[in-house]
């Protein structure tokens, strides 16, 4: 996908270098931006392979945020994406679905005088076991592009502000709001930060395969997804490499901005890895770099088709979700910075 591509010259070529909780460096750009059009295909990446487990793994997250749990004790058969951030019960102390499908109201002595909440029995609002009340965002934004489907309040949030500053990871992938333009529905997901070796495209393709969900339930056909990324970053290794990337920034961007063709980024790549000292034992792919400009390389292939089953939200799972067509350039891979 041309879009992903232009994104990681964007962020290498104009951002900073930058240190951060991990203590793997990064390369950062602030509000990076930019829009698919779904009528295209779906886009998966094929400049590296994202079919197999990672397909899989995707897939499985995508059903567990519909699900609206807040553990992971069932992803974990399929994925050990949230492993890292979960108790030994499974169970997190921040989740996306979990705020999707069952955001947190809270009980009369914690409204503030004048605010507005919905009353018991209200379609959107359920009564959990413990007596605690929640709100399916999900849901109200289904009702809703059924009902009114030029309204411009279909957003969905799983940002608590006073979980988030206690949370292990609060959500990255924080807000997305629903667009209805003529028969397409458009999605705009906003992101606090944004790993763009890693996390990117898997939030590429978990977005699009919600919209083309939502808007199978709602009558309409996929539109544009768009993507804001506040802190867009590139880990570029720890220690001595990171290092090297905060004396050399300027010099690898400078070469950047002399490639004229997609092949001149080997080029680049071959003095960064003849230049930067070695990533020391047990960091090896800490440093996403290389295995970018290698993606920058390659042409994109042709966009697969996505195909989703006549199912609600709430009876989604992976098998009702087929991927046709895909084909890619090899795999890479690429270390998670915890």
């Amino acid at each position: 996908m041309r879009q992903y591509l232009e994104l990681v010259d964007s962020v290498l070529s104009g951002g900073t270098h930058k240190p951060n909780r991990t203590g793997v460096d990064t390369i950062s750009s602030f509000s990076e931006h930019y829009e698919v059009d779904l009528q295209e295909g779906y886009p998966l990446l094929t400049t590296k392979a994202m079919d197999g487990y990672r397909w899989n793994s995707m897939i499985h997250e995508v059903c567990w945020y519909l699900s609206g749990e807040e553990h992971v004790r069932d992803l974990r058969e399929e994925t050990e994406i949230w492993n890292a951030w979960a108790d030994d019960a499974g169970h997190l102390d921040t989740a996306y679905g979990r705020f999707w499908r069952r955001y947190p109201i809270p009980n009369e002595e914690g409204q503030l005088e004048g605010e507005s909440w919905p009353e018991d029995g209200h379609r959107w609002v359920t009564e959990e076991a413990d007596g605690r009340r929640t709100f399916d965002q999900l849901q109200y934004v289904i009702d809703t592009l059924s009902e009114n489907p030029n309204s411009r309040r279909l957003v969905v949030n799983a940002w608590h502000p006073a979980n988030a500053a206690v949370s292990t990871l609060p959500p990255c992938h924080y807000t997305y709001v629903f667009n209805v333009q003529g028969d397409r529905l458009n999605c705009h997901l906003t992101q606090r930060s944004g790993d763009i070796a890693l996390g990117v495209p898997f939030n590429i393709a978990a977005y699009a395969l919600l919209t083309k969900v939502i808007a199978a339930q709602t009558g309409f056909e996929p539109g544009t997804f768009a993507h804001t990324v506040v802190d867009s970053h590139v880990y570029c290794g720890r220690g001595d490499r990171g290092e090297w990337y905060a004396d050399n920034l300027k010099a690898l961007q400078s070469r950047l901005a002399a490639v004229d063709e997609p092949a001149e980024y080997r080029d680049v790549k071959s003095w960064l890895e003849s230049s930067a000292p070695e990533e020391a034992e047990g960091d090896e792919r800490l440093d996403h770099v290389p295995g970018l400009l290698e993606q920058l390389a390659r042409e994109p292939l042709e966009r697969p088709t996505l195909s989703v089953a006549d199912v609600s939200i709430d009876e989604l799972t992976a098998e009702d979700v087929s991927l046709e067509d895909y084909e890619s350039h090899d795999g890479l891979e690429f270390a998670v910075a915890e």
